[in-house]
């Protein structure tokens, strides 16, 4: 991959103001783009209505829109206006008054390269999200790209698969509530889980069900190795991916890669894990 800026994007969304999220985020892609120049930027869990919205299921299945629509359009023309990569978050009607909880890969020329669909609500959200069944890696001019959401990053299996697929960037939109030491963990877990880089943006702030979430915002190399962090503040997180860190076996060092933990998976012997027949 070439060399790229990433910005995360750690903001507080006004509790269902859609019109007010998204003016917010065009600023922010706005200075991403001009301050930083920002290649790529990622925005947090749900940042277009906050996460715990304390909305009934089919209020907030009739506030938001589909996708395209009225919940990524001005994100689209910040996109196309600038000249990056974003990575924005919505719920997003599913059919039968609830919402997918989902990321929205946008290119340079504004459109909708690819939507992802959280595949593992978190158990709080169940009442008003269902899970997503697809995991894609999205090729795009400036590297290989796949999407994971907050809860998603628990599971190790979503990560190998992007890994068989040659995915480069993994973005991980959150709305993150659980221990620091739980979040670096399982971000630098599943960075060299999939050899890939990891850009970890967690909102910061107070949604409707009462929790507040502390932001600290990080990027990660393949080594699982944190390139930049935030604090728990209003922020760009921002890093540079230079590809090199593909090449060695550590940070810092000469040696080249020794093994491979995507190419030398032995899968004949994982049956157990996705067989319902079989007890692991």
């Amino acid at each position: 991959m070439k060399r790229i800026r990433v910005c995360g994007v750690q903001f507080e969304p006004a509790l269902c103001d859609i019109e007010a999220n998204l003016e917010e985020g065009a600023g922010w892609i706005e200075r991403c783009a001009n301050e930083y120049g920002a290649d790529l930027v990622v925005f947090p869990e749900t940042v277009t209505t906050g996460f715990a919205t304390g909305l009934a299921p089919r209020k907030l299945s009739a506030l938001v829109d589909k996708i395209p629509g009225k919940t990524t359009g001005r994100i689209c023309e910040a996109a196309r206006k600038h000249k990056v990569h974003v990575v924005w978050t919505t719920y997003e009607p599913a059919g039968d008054e609830r919402v997918y909880n989902s990321a929205v890969l946008i290119e340079p020329t504004g459109e909708i390269k690819g939507v992802y669909r959280k595949i593992h609500p978190f158990p709080a959200e169940a009442e008003w999200t269902l899970p997503g069944n697809s995991v894609e890696v999205y090729k795009t001019d400036i590297g290989n790209i796949g999407m994971m959401i907050c809860f998603d990053g628990d599971f190790p299996e979503l990560a190998r698969i992007m890994g068989k697929k040659k995915v480069q960037v993994i973005v991980r939109p959150s709305a993150f509530l659980r221990s620091f030491d739980t979040w670096l963990l399982t971000n630098s877990a599943r960075a060299y889980d999939s050899r890939a880089y990891l850009v970890g943006v967690n909102l910061i702030g107070r949604d409707g069900g009462d929790s507040y979430y502390y932001g600290h915002s990080m990027i990660l190399s393949p080594h699982g190795r944190r390139l930049a962090q935030g604090l728990c503040r209003p922020e760009i997180v921002h890093a540079d991916l230079t590809g090199k860190e593909f090449k060695y076996a550590s940070y810092g060092s000469s040696a080249g890669m020794p093994a491979d933990n995507i190419k030398g998976r032995n899968e004949s012997a994982y049956g157990g894990l996705v067989d319902p027949r079989k007890e692991i």
